[in-house]
C-alpha cells in the first residue's frame, strides 16, 4: 500500500487534485457542521447545480471557467439567502427553484454549444484531471481565505448558529455573519466541483458534519472531528480511484458513506451500553 501510495505522488496530477482537495474537504467541513445545524445544507447542493450553470456558460464563452463561475455562485447565495429569509418563498422551496433552473440552463447552454459529451459527465461528477495550474493556485489562496475568515469569525460563527435570536439581541449582526457563511459556502463549492462534480460536492458538507455528531455533541469537537474525517476520506478515495480506476468523487463519497454507518454503529452501541448500565444499577 505504501508503494502505491508513492507512485501516487510521481504524478503531478495526482498531487495538484490531492493538495486542492484536502484543503476543500477542510473547508466544506468546517462550514458544514454550521450548514447542518441551521439546517441550510441543502444550500450546497443547490450552489453546486448554480455552479454548473456557470461551467456550462463559461465553456460557451470560452472563458476560465472558475473566473466566471465563482461570482455567480456567489450571487446565488446571496439570493438564496435573501430568499430565505425574506420570502414567501421558503428554505427548501427556493433551494429547488433556484438549483433546477440553474441547472436546466446548463445543459441547454451545452447542448448548443460543445454538445453533451464527455466534458459534461466532467462537470457533473468531476475529474481530477481537470485541475489546471492555475486552477491549483487560485484553489489554494481562496480556501486559505475562507479558512482565515473562519477562524477570525469563529465565535460570531458558534453563536448564530445555535441561537440567532440571542446572537441578535447581544448586538450581533446576524444577517452579515449569515452573508459571511453564504459566501464561504459558495466559494467552497466552486473549489470543489472540478474534482467532486456539481453533483457529489454537496456530500463533502454533509457527511462529515454528521459522522461527527453521531459521537460528539460540542461545537468545538464536532467541528474537529468532522475536518479531520473529511480529510481522511477524501485520502482514502483518491487512493481507492487511483487503485481501481473508479471515479474519484463517486469514491470519497463511497467512504464517507462507510464511516458515517461506522460511527452510527458506534453510537447504537454506546447507547446500548449506557442504558443497560442505567437499567442494571436499578434493578
Amino acid at each position: 500500500m505504501f508503494d502505491v501510495i508513492i507512485s501516487m505522488f510521481s504524478y503531478t496530477f495526482l498531487i495538484r487534485a490531492f493538495v486542492v482537495g484536502a484543503l476543500v474537504s477542510i473547508c466544506a467541513a468546517l462550514l458544514g457542521v454550521s450548514l447542518v445545524l441551521k439546517r441550510y445544507s441543502m444550500i450546497g447542493d443547490g450552489l453546486s447545480h448554480v455552479g454548473f450553470g456557470s461551467l456550462a456558460l463559461a465553456t460557451a464563452l470560452n472563458a476560465a471557467p472558475l473566473s466566471v463561475a465563482i461570482p455567480v455562485v456567489i450571487a446565488a447565495a446571496f439570493l438564496l439567502l435573501r430568499l430565505s429569509e425574506n420570502s414567501k418563498i421558503k428554505g427548501d422551496a427556493a433551494v429547488a427553484l433556484i438549483s433546477t433552473g440553474s441547472l436546466a440552463v446548463g445543459v441547454i447552454i451545452i447542448s448548443q454549444t460543445t454538445g453533451m459529451n464527455t466534458d459534461v459527465c466532467n462537470y457533473l461528477f468531476g475529474s481530477i484531471l481537470a485541475m489546471a495550474k492555475a486552477d491549483v493556485y487560485l484553489s489554494i489562496a481562496l480556501s486559505v481565505i475562507v479558512l482565515v475568515l473562519f477562524i477570525l469569525f469563529y465565535h460570531k460563527l458558534f453563536l448564530i448558529t445555535f441561537d440567532e435570536t440571542f446572537a441578535k439581541a447581544a448586538g450581533i449582526k446576524t444577517g452579515l455573519y449569515n452573508m459571511l457563511i453564504a459566501l464561504l459556502t459558495a466559494l467552497t463549492i466552486v473549489l470543489g466541483m472540478r474534482i467532486m462534480g456539481a453533483l457529489l460536492i454537496s456530500s463533502l458538507i454533509i457527511f462529515p458534519a454528521l459522522s461527527s455528531m453521531r459521537l460528539f455533541k460540542k461545537f468545538k469537537s464536532v467541528t474537529f472531528c468532522s475536518a479531520v474525517i473529511s480529510i481522511l476520506c477524501f485520502f482514502i478515495g483518491i487512493v481507492i480511484s487511483y487503485i481501481y480506476a473508479t471515479p474519484a468523487g463517486a469514491s470519497v463519497v463511497l467512504i464517507n458513506i462507510i464511516v458515517f454507518a461506522l460511527f452510527w454503529l458506534i453510537e447504537n452501541l454506546r447507547n446500548s451500553t449506557i442504558i443497560n448500565k442505567y437499567r442494571r444499577s436499578h434493578e
